[in-house]
């Protein structure tokens, strides 16, 4: 019944059927005949199912389980991963933290879910996609002159060189390049010329000027790494690695298997 100076047009027996019939608060609203179901009237709704002492633990809003299911779930589950199956909810990050902050309101006890670790190859079962290995060059190079005690810096505007690295010889600038497999002679030919940044793609390659590029870092697709002088390169737009081993300074194999 509504009290006395309460002006709504819903008993509370309107209201305990909707929360019965309805499973978020929004919908409680409509069914009582708040039509804008705004927040100001959301509230209202819910004062009133605090005072009646209403269960609502079935509600979902735009979820697709609800406390109660959620409730089960973790107190039956031994992992987060069985929480979430028994929700038939896709595990991931974004799920997980959804979940996992919805038990927390709840004030659900999971002390007993541990982590269900991954092995490593269900984290990376994807095959080596060699057509990468230019694109992961710069980072091999970066990792290379870090290890051996060099300073690493990015140019912020684009230059001929990729990499700033400071050497016992000052700061050297670093070109990197890669090659991802032999040619059909079997040898490792790699471009080490450039593209007029005037002209197209299809602009024949010109040599880098000496003057602006102090080192080559070469990365192969055997996982081969040079490191060569620019002075030792000059006037050339393609090499064959074998003619430069002098100067071949690791191996970075592990990370191409």
């Amino acid at each position: 019944m509504t009290g006395l100076g309460d002006r709504r047009s819903w008993t509370d027996d309107d209201l305990r059927s909707a929360v019965r019939n309805n499973r978020s608060w929004r919908g409680v609203a409509r069914a009582v005949g708040l039509k804008s179901a705004s927040a100001g009237a959301i509230r209202t709704v819910q004062r009133h199912a605090v005072r009646l002492e209403l269960e609502t633990s079935h509600f979902t809003a735009q979820r697709r389980w609800s406390d109660r299911q959620l409730r089960d779930a973790v107190a039956a589950a031994g992992s987060w991963a069985e929480v979430l199956a028994a929700l038939d909810v896709i595990d991931n990050g974004e799920n997980r933290v959804r979940v996992k902050g919805h038990s927390v309101r709840l004030g659900l006890d999971s002390s007993h879910l541990t982590p269900q670790p991954m092995q490593a190859a269900e984290v990376f079962d994807a095959p080596l996609e060699m057509d990468a290995l230019r694109y992961a060059a710069s980072g091999v190079a970066m990792a290379w002159f870090t290890l051996h005690g060099c300073a690493v810096a990015l140019p912020v505007e684009p230059q001929e060189y990729d990499l700033l690295v400071t050497t016992s010889r000052g700061v050297q600038r670093v070109q990197v390049k890669s090659c991802a497999a032999r040619n059909g002679r079997g040898y490792w030919n790699v471009g080490v010329g450039r593209r007029p940044y005037t002209l197209d793609k299809s602009a024949g390659k010109m040599p880098y000027d000496p003057d602006t590029i102090d080192l080559f870092f070469i990365l192969l697709g055997d996982g081969s790494i040079f490191v060569i002088p620019s002075t030792v390169l000059a006037g050339r737009v393609g090499i064959s690695a074998e003619s430069y081993l002098s100067y071949r300074v690791g191996d970075a194999s592990s990370l191409l298997r």
